[in-house]
């Protein structure tokens, strides 16, 4: 967002343009049939999609987690009820923006480490702009969102916060990078690099001046500004290595969510 509307990629010789993917998992889809020429899944559905042989590669590191927002993730729990404890959701509905996305898979990350076997957690796939209906209608007993749908439900009185999961995590491992289908990143090598320029510029505005990267996520997102300002920003890190995503091998694979145990490094662009 920052980079279009500063003209970063313009700069760079790209002429960019966003596209909105309602769910996160079909940005690999999206990229394979070229209706997308880069996207940025997160890391545990680029995982799933390259481990299970499509071929996508990493080219660009996004935003990562950090000890300012970790803790505005959380599972968000219907009036009525009191869950605070991983063994508190055991036998529980609880709805996912996406099953082996990157809540899904924190949250179940949180309840094997505090010895919660999560099969005995029923969940559910439920879209961030239904979730405040849903939980309000009771169809499920926890959402698993970020802000600012966390804030909206909190402001509209439909549940409380029962654990900011993320936050116990305590990770500063990729959340979003950029990745692109392989055949098109080894066509258009300038566009790569380009973009790679263009994102580096861009995460030093990310970072260090909130004004500016506020008013492009209120342009792109139509979002009021004061809700805008009110989230903490993702902390953006353009560089990305294999190393980067052991750690989420590590977790894919204890969930059984990869085949294997993929070569890390050759999903990575050099």
């Amino acid at each position: 967002m920052v980079a279009i509307d500063q003209g970063i990629f313009r700069k760079h010789g790209i002429e960019a343009e966003m596209v909105l993917i309602g769910i996160n998992s079909n940005i690999p889809a999206a990229l394979l049939s070229n209706s997308i020429q880069i996207g940025g899944p997160t890391s545990s559905v680029f995982l799933q999609a390259a481990d299970g042989g499509l071929p996508i590669v990493g080219v660009a590191g996004a935003s990562v987690m950090s000890p300012a927002t970790n803790p505005l993730v959380a599972a968000f729990v219907r009036n009525g009820l009191t869950l605070t404890k991983p063994a508190d959701f055991i036998g529980r509905k609880v709805g996912a923006p996406g099953f082996g996305a990157y809540l899904h898979v924190l949250f179940v990350k949180w309840l094997m480490d505090n010895g919660v076997d999560p099969s005995k957690v029923n969940f559910v796939e439920v879209s961030f702009p239904t979730m405040s209906d849903v939980i309000r209608s009771q169809a499920v007993d926890v959402v698993l969102a970020g802000e600012p749908t966390v804030a909206r439900m909190l402001e509209a009185r439909v549940g409380t916060i029962g654990a900011r999961y993320v936050a116990e995590l305590a990770r500063t491992d990729p959340i979003i990078f950029y990745a692109a289908a392989r055949s098109w990143a080894a066509q258009n090598p300038q566009a790569v690099a380009g973009f790679r320029a263009a994102i580096r510029e861009a995460a030093e505005i990310v970072n260090t001046d909130d004004d500016k990267a506020s008013e492009s996520i209120a342009k792109f997102t139509r979002q009021q500004m004061a809700l805008v300002r009110s989230v903490p920003r993702s902390r953006a890190n353009p560089s990305l290595t294999g190393d980067n995503l052991r750690w989420w091998v590590e977790v894919m694979t204890q969930q059984k969510l990869l085949q294997g145990t993929p070569d890390v490094n050759s999903f990575i662009l050099p």
